[in-house]
């Protein structure tokens, strides 16, 4: 940790020599504000098809802003042309994403490392953008909401790695299910 202007600062967890504008898939974590639970609750639900078994899966029922955030998420390539939605998921308190940033014309641009500076039209700006927009819908509808000040983002550089991140969003709803289903058993098991 550095100290600036007399006050400790966390490290970045950026990779330090990538330019965070350049084309290619980012994986990205966005959670609310002490991971509250403002986006809804995970239900299950189970499709019935006549000739195979019932199949449960899992997914979220949303609030009035997990609405706004599921919309708005969907709507980002709409503010920035560049961008390209994957996969991505709502959770209860939080959302996990792949962007692809589709960008022919940067193979003619010099790349930018990760610096601290003003951005725009990289992950940066992108995220900031989308926070900002559900913030400011919330405010003005009167619905008590707040981000966690950070997000996490990872690049992803190969198919294999793209596969499994894929994996790993569309498998959270169930994944959160059973991690809460756990939890209540081993809380009802401890004596008090």
């Amino acid at each position: 940790m550095e100290n600036f202007q007399n006050k400790y600062r966390i490290d970045t967890t950026r990779l330090k020599n990538w330019d965070y504008g350049a084309t290619g898939f980012y994986f990205v974590t966005i959670c609310t504000h002490d991971r509250e639970n403002y986006f809804g609750d995970i239900v299950v639900e189970t499709q019935n098809f006549a000739s195979l078994p019932q199949t449960p899966t899992a997914s979220l029922h949303p609030t009035p802003i997990g609405k706004i955030a599921h919309q708005y998420w969907s709507e980002i390539p709409d503010h920035f042309p560049f961008v390209v939605l994957d996969e991505f998921v709502i959770m209860p308190d939080h959302l996990h994403g792949i962007l692809y940033f589709d960008k022919p014309e940067y193979e003619f641009r010099i790349p930018q490392p990760n610096k601290f500076a003003p951005q725009s039209q990289n992950l940066g700006s992108v995220i900031r953008g989308y926070k900002a927009a559900v913030k400011k819908y919330a405010v003005m509808n009167s619905i008590e909401f707040s981000w966690q000040p950070r997000y996490h983002d990872h690049v992803i550089r190969t198919e294999r790695e793209l596969q499994a991140v894929r994996r790993y969003i569309l498998n959270n709803p169930m994944k959160w299910l059973l991690s809460k289903q756990a939890n209540e058993r081993t809380c009802k098991s401890i004596p008090i």
